[in-house]
């Protein structure tokens, strides 16, 4: 057995929230990927003044990812989900800049319809090499986009509970995020294909269900002594405790097509991380579900989006997908007030009434003889527009 990890647990304030959301590349020509993400880059650092940045900034800013096609809008440290938004919207304005002298479109959703794999090309960082060696074909597959929202913990010993107990609403945010319904031009009959492509990945799916921080750090003693991860970061589980922020990090949701959305599902995350910490601080039994329906759940709600029948506590009891997410909005309205972000926890409604972005790319590719370019087009339309658009 390996020596333990100490891992610390940054002093993040209380509910804060942060934001990383993931963007596809467009040739706007074409519709098809581009892998000009260094170029972008290059891009904002030269002329529109890209701040310097760290894998520990807490400033906003664009970096880079594992493929090429792909840029990360980073939020600041924000007190509440509007604030995350105003970060964005002025991230998406100065990335603007530099994207449309260089012909490129952004384009959010889970995956590209069309893209294969070996059209893309991997970031020149040694990291990337190093798992595209480890993971093969699987590496080359991920060709996907995730919002990933950050929520700050006040206390260590809260991280784990907060965890477990989220799983319990995976299926709601999975349903209602699911944005990737084809796959190399071809449907897949998932709505959110993305998360049964990211679960190949040995370290990433969903978290190990640790009962204390004393074994998570055992876990990440064992994964750097085989040499699974050279660092805890490398962990890219659905859920899991980010030690560096002290934040408890939501990876579920597909990459959203608008920010409209985005700030919708951040919105949700947020109103349940703070109602879990509520309860444990009124020293309440937090829900937890165990690990097989939850590995169900997960199933089910990439498959069927909102269509999905999901298993709702431990005794395995059942219920549409729709019915749970009305009945949660309930419960999480005097929360959504209390964090001021009531406005965008609304847009979880217009979701199940209109339809997920997976359904809306159904619904054009279905007006065009299943011809996904239109698809692309919508998606990017979406992404200029910042908000949903009617099919």
């Amino acid at each position: 057995m390996s020596s333990p990890v100490r891992l610390g647990f940054g002093e993040s304030p209380r509910s804060t929230v942060g934001l990383e959301w993931e963007i596809g590349l467009v040739d706007s020509d074409t519709a098809e990927l581009s892998q000009a993400g260094p170029a972008v880059l290059d891009a904002l650092a030269r002329d529109v003044g890209q701040p310097r940045h760290t894998s520990t900034s807490y400033a906003p800013h664009v970096t880079g990812e594992f493929m090429k096609n792909t840029i990360e809008l980073v939020t600041g440290v924000c007190g509440t989900v509007a604030d995350a938004g105003t970060d964005l919207t002025h991230l998406l304005d100065r990335v603007r800049t530099a994207t449309d002298r260089l012909g490129l479109d952004l384009m959010g959703g889970g995956t590209h319809p069309l893209a294969r794999a070996a059209d893309q090309q991997v970031g020149d960082k040694e990291r990337y090499s190093r798992i595209m060696e480890r993971t093969g074909i699987w590496g080359a597959q991920l060709i996907i986009w995730g919002l990933h929202v950050h929520v700050g913990v006040e206390h260590r010993d809260k991280a784990l509970p907060l965890m477990r107990a989220m799983l319990t609403y995976f299926p709601h945010l999975q349903a209602l995020s699911a944005g990737s319904p084809y796959w190399a031009g071809e449907p897949t009959g998932y709505a959110s294909n993305r998360s049964m492509l990211f679960q190949q990945i040995p370290s990433s799916g969903l978290p190990v269900a640790f009962g204390t921080w004393q074994e998570l750090e055992a876990y990440a003693g064992d994964m750097l002594h085989v040499g699974a991860v050279e660092a805890f970061n490398e962990v890219h589980w659905d859920v899991r405790p980010s030690p560096t922020f002290g934040t408890l990090e939501v990876r579920v949701c597909d990459g959203p097509t608008n920010l409209a959305e985005a700030l919708t599902l951040a919105a949700l995350v947020h109103c349940l991380v703070e109602h879990l910490s509520t309860q444990l601080d009124q020293g309440r039994t937090l829900p937890v579900l165990p690990p097989w329906f939850v590995e169900e759940n997960k199933f089910r709600s990439a498959r069927y989006g909102l269509d999905a029948t999901v298993i709702l506590d431990a005794d395995g009891n059942q219920g549409p997908i729709a019915d749970a997410i009305g009945k949660l909005l309930v419960e999480l309205e005097p929360v959504a007030h209390r964090l001021d972000c009531a406005a965008e926890l609304a847009g979880v409604r217009d979701i199940v009434r209109s339809g997920a972005s997976y359904r809306r790319q159904q619904a054009v590719a279905a007006a065009h003889d299943g011809d996904l370019v239109p698809v692309v087009r919508a998606m990017v339309e979406e992404m200029r527009q910042g908000r949903p658009l009617p099919t």
